[in-house]
């Protein structure tokens, strides 16, 4: 008997040493034939992946499938992927990589299926932060509001949120550190809470993506992507600093993290400090902000299950300006809002038999208070618990599938002296499913998903109370879907197809709001539906070495789309407001060139042009849509091996907004203005120590103009004049 279990010990532990194997080899420059240092070697299977040295070697060890996909990217040369069976236990595959001016084939993680770009079947941008550094763009949403159909819907220096494609607020969804952000995003004057340290990518979906994320990303998903961790028994120290020369502001950021060989560790500090901003002349009065951001990562890398805890806390005074001064404050004046925010997220992925496992834990817990004079006006606080879980199951030769599930528990409760939202209790179930089915050229994928959603507020005061609501409770059921296509054809050309259908639930303010808020009084409407849409977009891209094209086009239909209009009455000299429902539709699309000359390989030129127009059922257009635009950027970036000086580049930027004339009923037009930027900069190296000097100048000319985009407008105060940023950045 003890023969026969030492037998199966034995064979048990061949398997395993069989089952273990590992891939090598050197990654060179196709042109000069020298070892590429830096090369991120993925392998999509086991979720992890190393960098090539400086001869230009890599090594992955410990993978347990004998059949991988893996990817070689490095910034300024083209992806390479490929699908590799092991014969034995060891694989050596050396490569040569051509120089490539753009990163088309990053893996996108904001999707399902975690593709490179080129093979998603849904079109989607990416930015990395270093790139918006290079072009000195002076924060994170100013950085995402360079990619064509984005925007930013702005209040002073302290609040920036996204627009795609003419939806805001609760239509958009954001994903910072992965977790789902919940924090009354729906009011154009709320901040986001989200400091932009510790970020390395943003990806942006433009268009309904509810079937991936539920309720909120029916107009598109806005996923910040953390940044990662230490390379294998390696560490890194690095700091950023930068000064505002409108504002006298100054920011800081302190990061350290070091990885071993299985646990991962990250911490990062950021303070940020800003004074009233200045336009030509003037000052807009109290818009002052600071604010204060921790993040800490915890990894984990096993055989079979992979573990990636994030924790954020962000705190953030914004001062509420509506009046202009002549006179300069470093702080908060009057009114202003108090937000804290506190999130965690922990991650696992698991390694089944032929599928795998992934959930999603994430708590939030944001507080939002209005205050004057030390006395919260408005106290609330929001606290969420989110699960996601997606089964991948075993990949049948093209065809890829997933069922997943979320839920989200929510509550919300009051401490200030004004109640503009109840208490409230808002739970929410989905179940979806997905498949993605790629041959040789061309690829498909479709997907169902159906969610509920229950809302329960309580009552607040007496009927006889001016600000008297009875409680509701609402059930809500939603529908969505999505069908896309993607293929390859004649040289270089790729284009998309896709169809897909988002919802939105409305939220607390929609329903139940009554109230001064801000300068205005906002009546909610508890009878509101469900938001439903239906989009279709068509995208047409031409790629190669050289020069990049593309061509988007898109039309949405909104049903039961949910807006604010003024009612033409006034309650203690305030106007009042009231949300109401009407059908709508918005189309437009974008048009761009990334040109990259050669010889020239130093010179970049990029130019896009956007167009989005908005309407009811009775063709009024709708509010907050953006005005057209023209971006153009115009980089030189020259690169030395082997000295002290890494990189050189100069930027220039001009952006054109047409006049803003597709407005609202209760909106006014806005001029047209053109926008100059410029920035320098240099990477170097100084005895294993990198450095980044940049020295930017945003509105160069001094333009006094108002945005169609700045909550300001109302109030006649022109956004921010001319700004000089000089930033360091140092990494040991």
């Amino acid at each position: 008997m003890k023969k026969y279990i030492i037998l199966i010990i034995l064979n048990a532990l061949f398997f395993n040493l069989q089952a273990q194997y590992t891939l090598q080899g050197t990654i060179k420059d196709k042109k000069n034939n020298e070892p590429l240092a830096g090369v991120a070697v993925y392998v999509q299977q086991n979720k992890t992946g190393v960098v090539t040295d400086i001869n230009g070697h890599y090594k992955i060890g410990k993978i347990t499938e004998n059949e991988i996909d893996v990817s070689f990217s490095y910034v300024g040369y083209k992806t390479i992927k490929k699908h590799i069976v092991f014969a034995g236990n060891i694989k050596t595959l050396n490569l040569n990589m051509t120089p490539e001016v753009f990163d088309l084939d990053a893996v996108i993680v904001s999707t399902p299926f975690s593709k490179l770009q080129k093979d998603n079947v849904m079109k989607v941008s990416k930015r990395t932060t270093s790139l918006m550094e290079q072009t000195g763009v002076e924060n994170l949403m100013k950085g995402i509001a360079q990619i064509p159909g984005v925007s930013d819907l702005t209040t002073g220096t302290g609040i920036n949120k996204p627009v795609i494609r003419g939806l805001s607020g609760n239509r958009v969804l954001v994903y910072n550190q992965g977790v789902r952000l919940e924090n009354f995003q729906f009011g154009e004057e709320h901040g986001m809470g989200i400091d932009e340290s510790g970020i390395e990518a943003v990806e942006v979906i433009k268009g309904p993506a509810s079937l991936l994320y539920g309720s909120d990303a029916l107009g598109g998903v806005i996923y910040l992507v953390p940044e990662k961790f230490a390379r294998k028994n390696k560490s890194q120290l690095q700091f950023k600093g930068q000064y505002y020369s409108n504002t006298q502001g100054e920011y800081g950021t302190l990061g350290y993290k070091k990885s071993f060989d299985k646990w991962q560790f990250l911490v990062r500090g950021a303070m940020k400090q800003n004074g009233d901003y200045q336009f030509p002349n003037n000052f807009a009065e109290n818009s002052a902000n600071n604010s204060k951001d921790l993040k800490l990562g915890i990894g984990y890398l096993g055989e079979k299950v992979k573990t990636d805890f994030r924790y954020n806390f962000n705190k953030q005074q914004n001062g509420l300006t509506h009046s202009i001064s002549n006179t300069f404050n470093s702080n908060i004046t009057g009114k202003f809002q108090n937000l804290t925010n506190q999130s965690m997220r922990l991650k696992n992925d698991w390694k089944l038999n032929k599928s795998k496992l992934k959930t999603n834990i994430g708590f939030s817990s944001h507080q939002r208070e209005v205050v004057l004079n030390n006395t919260s006006l408005i106290g609330m606080r929001l606290n969420t618990l989110n699960l996601d879980a997606k089964w991948y199951l075993p990949e049948h030769k093209h065809l890829e599938s997933i069922i997943g599930m979320q839920g989200m528990y929510q509550t919300n409760h009051n401490f200030g002296q004004h109640f503009l939202l109840p208490d409230a209790l808002i739970t929410n179930g989905g179940l979806f499913g997905t498949i993605n089915y790629a041959k040789n050229n061309w690829a498909l994928q479709t997907g169902l998903r159906v969610d509920a959603r229950n809302i329960q507020t309580q009552q607040v005061g007496q009927i006889a109370d001016a600000d008297y609501r009875p409680e509701i409770h609402r059930n809500l059921l939603s529908f969505t879907g999505s069908l896309g296509y993607k293929t390859d054809f004649w040289n270089h050309f790729t284009a998309r197809l896709n169809l897909a259908s988002g919802f939105r639930a409305p939220n607390l303010a929609e329903l139940a709001s009554k109230g001064l808020h801000d300068e205005h009084v906002e009546i909610g409407n508890p009878n509101l539906k469900n938001e439903q849409n239906l989009q279709t977009d068509f995208n047409l891209s031409y790629e190669n070495t050289h020069v990049e094209f593309f061509a988007n086009a898109f039309f949405n239909k909104l049903y039961n789309y949910i807006y604010l209009a003024p009612t033409g009455q006034t309650q203690n000299t305030y106007a009042v407001y009231q949300y109401e429902q009407n059908n709508a539709r918005l189309y437009g699309g974008e048009i761009g060139l990334h040109f990259h000359p050669h010889p020239w390989d130093w010179l970049h030129i990029d130019t896009s042009f956007e167009t989005v127009t908005g309407q009811d059922n009775a063709n009024n257009y709708l509010p907050l849509i953006p005005a057209d635009q023209w971006k153009n950027n115009l980089r030189i970036t020259k690169k030395y091996k082997n000295k002290a000086i890494k990189r050189f580049y100069v930027s220039l930027s001009a952006n054109h907004t047409f006049e803003a004339n597709r407005v609202s009923q209760f909106e006014n037009k806005q001029p047209a203005y053109t926008l100059l930027s410029s920035s320098i900069g240099a990477n170097f190296s100084w005895k294993k120590t990198d450095f980044n000097l940049n020295l930017s100048v945003h509105n160069l000319t001094d333009k006094r103009y108002i945005s169609h985009l700045s909550v300001l407008r109302e109030d006649n105060i022109p956004n921010m004049g001319r700004n000089i940023v000089f930033t360091v950045n140092v990494k040991l």
